[in-house]
């Protein structure tokens, strides 16, 4: 399925995606308000068709998530401990948030295989595990989406292309044992989590890896991949936390190189008339509008193949 030249590119975005934190919190919640604001006034944002998610609800959830986790998670009695992992301090309206952010994930999955490509304005929490929170990821929205997909028998065999700095171990842990879903991470070697999971294809990588290293090894992966393993759908997880000026990151892409990575993704599953629904992923950085920007880059790469 591809996208035809008169066809919008849909953008997925809800403002719940944003909401406020403690001062310098780690995690920053205001990136996904920025880069709707960035969008907004570029032709990417202006000709797209802007789609306001719904969340989701608990009977996609629990697809993924265990009985006692979406009950504690979502009425309140998650541990100290637990919340400590999960790197947020509970609250009604953080819960508001992830449903919404899953949902639109779980939207831009629809629009995808609909239109044969769409971008979310946030998404790709790849720590969460089927019972537990880690790493500011408290639903895994990848999982969920693909399972809703499975479940709805619009594909039969997905790809999770994870190319965060982090290693998507909730994800790789969730399908190990589910042929119908093939988990791709190429991440940084010497970063969290600690504890790596086995994807069905793990690309580490070492400290300093720069646009020409990263290129190659992704160009050198993906193509054979999608003929040997053939998806209905690509998840892309675009998170920008390989940036040299990330603070989490210890990779070296530039602006231009995090652009070529999304575009040559984008155009290699579009030539195989794969459809693609891509989220943000991660990324760290306490100038929110230079973060914003990397994220955009997804957004731009994506219009350009209208």
């Amino acid at each position: 399925m591809t996208l035809t030249p008169a066809m919008p590119l849909p953008l997925i975005h809800h403002p719940g995606y944003t909401i406020a934190l403690p001062p310098r919190h780690p995690f920053p919640m205001a990136k996904f308000r920025v880069l709707r604001n960035i969008l907004a006034v570029e032709e990417t944002g202006i000709s797209a068709e802007w789609i306001t998610p719904q969340p989701a609800n608990e009977t996609s959830l629990a697809r993924i998530h265990t009985p006692a986790y979406l009950r504690a998670f979502l009425g309140g009695s998650l541990s100290e401990a637990a919340q400590r992992r999960s790197g947020f301090r509970w609250s009604e309206a953080l819960v508001a948030r992830t449903l919404l952010e899953v949902g639109g994930t779980l939207e831009t999955v629809e629009a995808a295989l609909a239109t044969g490509l769409a971008c979310n304005t946030a998404g790709g929490t790849h720590h969460a595990h089927a019972d537990a929170a880690s790493g500011y990821c408290l639903i895994n929205d990848l999982a969920v989406a693909a399972a809703h997909a499975l479940a709805h028998g619009w594909a039969d065999r997905i790809l999770i292309l994870d190319l965060d700095v982090h290693q998507g171990d909730g994800t790789a842990r969730l399908f190990r044992h589910d042929q119908r879903v093939f988990t791709f991470s190429m991440h940084g070697a010497a970063n969290f989590p600690a504890r790596k999971q086995h994807s069905d294809l793990d690309i580490a990588l070492p400290r300093g890896t720069d646009d020409a290293a990263y290129l190659y090894q992704l160009m050198a992966s993906l193509p054979p991949l999608l003929v040997q393993f053939a998806p209905d759908l690509v998840l892309y997880d675009a998170g920008v936390d390989v940036h040299a000026d990330d603070r989490l990151g210890h990779l070296e892409l530039t602006d231009n190189g995090l652009f070529a990575r999304d575009h040559y993704v984008l155009t290699t599953c579009r030539d195989a008339q794969i459809p693609v629904a891509a989220v943000i992923g991660g990324g760290y950085d306490r100038d929110l509008e230079a973060l914003a920007q990397r994220h955009a880059q997804l957004h731009r790469a994506a219009s350009q193949l209208i």
